[in-house]
């Protein structure tokens, strides 16, 4: 059985090889969180494909019937798809990790382990409904009959990308609310603002039509969005990819990851007081 040492002033040098030896303790809660999640509900986990189909059908209704709005040349509805499902991924992460501290105050209030083990094995959670979601878009593609470029390959890589784009504010939040727990409050306006100001139900090339590079990388300053058109360019296989807004958006991504895990580490020591 492997001993765990705790050495005073060592905590820093000896964190990052702490995540990888208490990894079992993560597989573990991720596990619980994952089977727990949908107990004692009439249709369990066929809520991870219905809210994301019902926020589809809705949207590729009002904004590409009604609306009219450019599909950028293949069926609205794939185009809504291939936008809401990793902004469900992201919401469901931001929402779930901002609570895994507080969810588990009496676990942090007794043991020692790196507590960055519990957003991020909340936003494991989110990954799970994620993959289940995808069942969305394979049923459209077959309703449409649209067949995939060689650009779904790369479809992978925009969702590792889409895990690091919510982890960083996921740990942001999840300090913000164990010391302020207004937050909790804030966390459901910021999910449901960012749906209307994110390229969900809309292509950002229509943006950029209209408002030219300025107007589109003014919108690149939302995280997600780089996330967003990266799945719409593996999944559309027709969507042009802005680069230089893309690179906006990574950059941003990586940025607000570092510094949701600088304040998580500086805040950490204080958690078990204060939660």
């Amino acid at each position: 059985m492997e001993k765990l040492i705790i050495e005073a002033g060592k905590s820093e040098a000896h964190y990052w090889r702490d995540l990888w030896r208490f990894r079992e303790l993560f597989e573990v809660l991720a596990w619980r969180d994952i089977s727990v999640r949908y107990k004692q509900t009439f249709i369990g986990a066929a809520w991870a494909v219905i809210r994301p189909l019902l926020t589809i059908l809705i949207g590729a209704g009002i904004f590409g019937r009604l609306a009219g709005l450019p599909s950028d040349g293949v069926p609205y509805a794939i185009l809504v798809c291939a936008g809401t499902l990793p902004w469900y991924f992201f919401s469901n992460a931001l929402s779930e990790s901002s609570a895994s501290l507080v969810g588990n105050a009496n676990l942090i209030s007794k043991i020692y382990f790196p507590r960055m083990i519990l957003p991020m094995s909340a936003v494991v959670v989110a990954f799970v409904d994620f993959a289940i979601s995808m069942l969305i878009l394979v049923g459209l593609m077959v309703w449409y009959q649209f067949l995939p470029t060689w650009r779904m390959l790369t479809l992978p890589i925009f969702t590792l990308l889409a895990f690091l784009t919510a982890a960083g504010p996921g740990l942001l939040f999840t300090a913000l609310n164990v010391k302020y727990r207004d937050f909790r409050y804030i966390i459901p306006f910021v999910v449901q603002f960012g749906l209307y100001i994110s390229p969900v139900f809309y292509s950002t090339t229509a943006i950029q039509e209209k408002y030219g590079d300025m107007g589109r990388m003014i919108v690149a300053l939302n995280p997600i969005v780089g996330v967003i058109d990266g799945y719409r360019w593996a999944i559309c296989g027709t969507t042009p990819l802005h680069w230089q807004s893309f690179a906006t958006s990574i950059v941003l991504s990586m940025v607000m990851l570092f510094v949701g895990v600088w304040y998580f580490r500086r805040m950490e020591k204080t958690f078990a007081d204060v939660i």
